[in-house]
């Protein structure tokens, strides 16, 4: 059993940076794959970034490639989000998540499966 919880979120204007944490408790942690998802109002939960369980593979879909990195503190049972360079675009709700697959295509880009855990949510909210 694992435990999330995010912070982090708030309102920031474009262009501007957001650091995201989720704290995950759960003697498993370090055996998951850890990520983030988001939903913005009225759309579908979609994949963000992902981390492999030691840290040694990173995952983005291709909006946030570039902007975002994705990272883990095992030590610490910690998984963060650096978002840069923030668009309007990127304004829902994030959502840390652990214990999915992740599938990179060469020409589909990254496929992720539906997390064992979620975490609660925290806004991110990006002014124009």
């Amino acid at each position: 059993q694992v435990q999330l919880v995010e912070s982090g979120g708030g309102l920031v204007q474009a262009g501007g940076s957001l650091r995201l944490s989720c704290a995950a408790s759960g003697r498993t942690f370090t055996y998951y794959n850890m990520g983030w998802f988001r939903q913005a109002p009225g759309k579908e939960r979609t994949f963000v970034a992902a981390i492999t369980w030691n840290g040694g593979n990173t995952y983005y879909t291709d909006s946030v490639k570039g902007r975002f990195t994705v990272s883990r503190d095992n030590a610490k049972n910690m998984v963060y989000l650096q978002m840069l360079s923030l668009e309007p675009e990127d304004t829902a709700v994030y959502y840390c998540a652990a214990g999915f697959s992740i599938t990179s295509y060469t020409n589909s880009g990254v496929v992720a499966g539906t997390p064992d855990y979620w975490g609660q949510g925290t806004q991110v909210t990006v002014s124009s």
